[in-house]
């Protein structure tokens, strides 16, 4: 199992032990499972999230 795999299982039971149910419970647990993705994603070397916070360069 991938470290994106298991942050996206963290992430997603954080969400639902956060949020506990209804659908502001499901979005929250999908937007933690999209996070911990995301974080486990970059601790791989899956993809770079530095791309994502970097800003335009000028001119």
């Amino acid at each position: 199992m991938t470290t994106s795999t298991v942050g996206l299982i963290a992430g997603l039971l954080l969400g639902i032990a956060a949020a506990a149910g209804g659908f502001t419970g499901f979005l929250i647990a999908l937007v933690l499972g999209v996070i911990g993705y995301l974080v486990g994603g970059q601790r791989d070397g899956e993809f770079d999230l530095a791309v994502l916070f970097r800003g335009r360069g000028r001119g």
